[in-house]
């Protein structure tokens, strides 16, 4: 029996979107594939509202963050951490043996302005990394009032991780300054796992090719340079299949519209917060609460184990607490293709299971 996903990922995904990973492959040297991967970068710099190159990846999202930390920090990267995800970009860094400072926030809490500004006023880094939203936790980070702070300082390049956030919560990318803003498929876009994306900067760019070690498969100046010498073919084999299911996807997300797909985003959001107050309590602080997810805190002591083993038996799936957090919270996603029915469903499904009063 098929779970419904409600997972911060992989996520649910549409039958005829499925279906379209099953078109005949056609060589990744080809026009088509030109027209293809020209067609999906087109629509991507819609969807992040920005006029910079778009690069896609196969890999994880983790990949071109770790090809962003890796070919974009010559001095000293400042790593601001939310959570599990921050964490591992500090240790991409340093496992590549970039120079890098890790700042984390108390689990529930975010970066805040301030701490940016203390750690770039004291001009030690060329690079700064946040995590916009952080499954982890359930906290969405204030990336407006973060970018007013990044804007002071023209010398630091500035990363964000939107793999749990991009298709289902505005991000503007132009306006906010981003030079590498990240994510992957299988989140809010609505896509099986397998491809990653990022929106680059010319003066990312530009910085990178100053940097040297900065890899092979995961070199954003190769990438960069291929795809524009040949026509948005990529240097080595893409997921086409992926990229066909995507072109699908984009084109789905333009018929909805971006307003009411970020708009159907917030008010399952909303719900599920309301539902969690009164059952249980949010983790976030509800003015940072997540938006494509929801991160309950365990306060009846349930065996979140055994809550998910029913679930799955009636064909729902959640999550536990991440790391630490595991029995003492656990995760609704509610985003992508997933709506308001679905969301009721699993919600009153957890309350008749728990005879929750």
């Amino acid at each position: 029996m098929h779970k419904k996903l409600f997972i911060p990922g992989p996520i649910e995904v549409k039958q005829d979107v499925l279906e379209r990973m099953s078109t005949p492959m056609i060589g990744h040297r080809s026009k088509d594939a030109s027209k293809l991967q020209r067609d999906i970068s087109n629509k991507l710099r819609k969807l992040f509202f920005t006029n910079n190159e778009v690069l896609l990846s196969t890999s994880s999202g983790s990949g071109l963050m770790e090809a962003a930390i890796r070919c974009l920090t010559k001095k000293r990267a400042a790593v601001f951490s939310i959570g599990s995800f921050g964490d591992r970009w500090h240790e991409m860094a340093t496992t590549n043996g970039v120079e890098a400072d890790l700042f984390k926030s108390e689990l529930g809490k975010i970066t805040t302005p301030e701490m940016v500004n203390e750690v770039l006023s004291t001009n030690k880094y060329d690079l700064i990394t946040i995590t916009h939203n952080e499954t982890s936790t359930g906290v969405m980070n204030p990336l407006e009032e973060i970018s007013k702070v990044v804007k002071k300082y023209p010398d630091v390049i500035f990363c964000v991780d939107t793999v749990s956030s991009a298709g289902g919560v505005k991000i503007e990318v132009d306006k906010l300054g981003i030079d590498v803003c990240i994510t992957s498929s299988q989140k809010a876009l609505g896509l099986p796992p397998g491809l990653a994306i990022c929106t680059i900067s010319e003066r990312a760019i530009e910085k990178a090719r100053t940097i040297k070690n900065r890899g092979y498969y995961l070199d954003l100046v190769q990438l960069y340079d291929t795809i524009k010498k040949k026509d948005y073919q990529y240097p080595s084999t893409p997921n086409i299949s992926l990229m066909y299911a995507l072109d699908y996807q984009l084109d789905r997300i333009f018929e909805e519209g971006l307003e009411n797909r970020f708009k159907r985003h917030l008010e399952m959001a909303e719900y599920t917060r309301v539902w969690a107050k009164k059952y249980f309590d949010l983790f976030a602080d509800k003015e940072h609460a997540s938006i494509t997810l929801t991160t309950v805190k365990n306060t009846r002591n349930i065996s979140v184990k055994d809550l998910n083993a029913i679930l799955g038996e009636r064909g729902f799936a959640i999550s536990n607490g991440y790391g630490e957090l595991k029995e003492k919270t656990f995760r609704i996603a509610h985003m992508a293709d997933l709506d308001m029915v679905d969301i009721k469903e699993l919600l009153l499904e957890i309350e008749n299971i728990l005879n929750l009063q």
